[in-house]
């Protein structure tokens, strides 16, 4: 399926990238162009519209603290180009004030494609500027099997999401596992899945569709997720940690999405958390993913004669807790003390916070997050008036990290810094 050559959609005019920020390296120092702070502008006030609903220019001037003028010189072209709407004007909130008319996103602007890439499993669909997602479409795959297949399956799942869309999406974002090349739109390897190994999958949709396509780490389009959609509006740090077959997180710090080189930040599965400790899939010992994931939660269960050890799960070792099971509880508190062992790391190496847990983890609700959050302060070493905060995602992991997805595609496409 192709939609033809799409038009260059951006939130403005760019003249220069979106890295130019202050530095002083050598001596040397490259201010922030015009158009780099009209693209941050920008995203704020979206986030804005995210953070607080339909709100109209003289709310938002308030919520920024600049004037009218400002306000509308930042959303005036985005009405132009369709991607807000004012709607009818309201009553003012302040006797004697005019009527106001409250800006959101377009229902008719273009949506925004989202994939969901994990080992065996696809999911893909539609999302609407303000979050909605339309047109779900799952499939599965041979994670050991064809490329060939594989990429038939893919291209017929996303064939049929794309084929819901009144109009061409503004492009296609994708979640990944595994490491990822983000700035060369390349998988390098995935060890449950290696017939993902070394795929250029961004080249290859791009060709295909005709749509701009970009690519990150699963765990990242979580915390793009939470950060538009979540736990994390409004937040200006904190971390998404996720934990399932395997252990991943990544970092909102100070405003900005961290990624690290070519999207190689976030690979925490793999911070050795116990010297000469059990060998992980990756070739190195006592990585964090070898005691904080669902394998060794599952040979934590069979070793200790559990029923079903291969389908152990938090959520049901909380369900177990709570029912009375000594065993549950027991294996309960190990596995949130391992999973906070590796957040320990993070606070006292970055001092975040902040940590939405996601995946596995998740699934134990704010009794398993309470836990962690136990486990930690007992660790950390905590400065005053210091709040370290634990929290779970409630809108669930894959609409999260399709939002994320479609939030990848709302900064690397349309222009905006997240």
């Amino acid at each position: 399926m192709k939609f033809g050559n799409q038009p260059s959609y951006s939130l403005g005019q760019r003249s220069a990238s979106t890295k130019e920020a202050l530095a002083g390296e050598g001596g040397n120092v490259t201010l922030v162009s015009q158009s780099t702070l009209g693209e941050i502008n920008r995203g704020r006030v979206l986030q804005a519209l995210y953070d607080n609903g339909p709100k109209s220019r003289a709310e938002l001037a308030r919520l920024a603290g600049v004037n009218r003028t400002t306000i509308t010189g930042i959303v005036q072209p985005m009405i132009e180009e369709g991607l807000l709407v004012e709607g009818d004007a309201v009553p003012s909130d302040f006797k004697g004030g005019k009527p106001a008319r409250p800006i959101y996103f377009n229902p008719e602007a273009p949506m925004l494609g989202a994939v969901l890439l994990l080992p065996g499993r696809i999911q893909t669909c539609l999302v609407t500027l303000s979050g909605e997602i339309k047109a779900l479409t799952k499939a599965e795959f041979d994670p050991h099997g064809d490329r060939d297949m594989f990429l038939t399956t893919i291209k017929d799942t996303l064939s049929v999401t794309l084929a819901q869309a009144h109009q061409a999406p503004f492009g296609i974002g994708i979640a990944s596992g595994g490491m990822i090349d983000s700035d060369n739109g390349v998988i390098l390897a995935v060890n449950l899945a290696p017939v993902l190994t070394g795929l250029p999958l961004v080249d290859i949709l791009q060709k295909h569709f005709s749509l701009p396509v970009v690519i990150d780490h699963h765990p990242r389009a979580l915390l793009v997720g939470d950060r538009w959609f979540g736990p994390g509006r409004g937040q200006r740090t904190f971390a998404a940690i996720y934990t399932g077959e395997v252990l991943g997180g990544a970092f909102y710090i100070d405003g900005r999405v961290y990624r690290g080189l070519a999207g190689s930040g976030g690979e925490l599965g793999h911070t050795v958390v116990q010297i000469d400790g059990e060998l992980c899939n990756c070739g190195k010992h006592g990585c964090w993913e070898t005691v904080a994931a669902l394998p060794w939660l599952r040979r934590e269960a069979a070793r200790q004669g559990m029923e079903n050890p291969e389908t152990v799960t938090c959520a049901r070792l909380v369900k177990g807790a709570a029912e009375g099971s000594e065993a549950a509880d027991g294996l309960l508190d190990r596995y949130t003390r391992n999973v906070a062992f590796g957040i320990l790391n993070l606070q006292q190496t970055l001092s975040l916070n902040s940590y939405v847990l996601h995946g596995d983890i998740a699934g134990g609700g704010v009794d398993a997050a309470e836990r962690v959050r136990q486990h930690v302060e007992r660790l950390v070493r905590k400065r005053p008036n210091q709040e370290i905060s634990i929290t779970v995602n409630g809108i669930g992991e894959g609409h999260t990290a399709l939002r994320g997805a479609a939030g990848l595609v709302l900064s690397s496409h349309l222009k905006l810094v997240i």
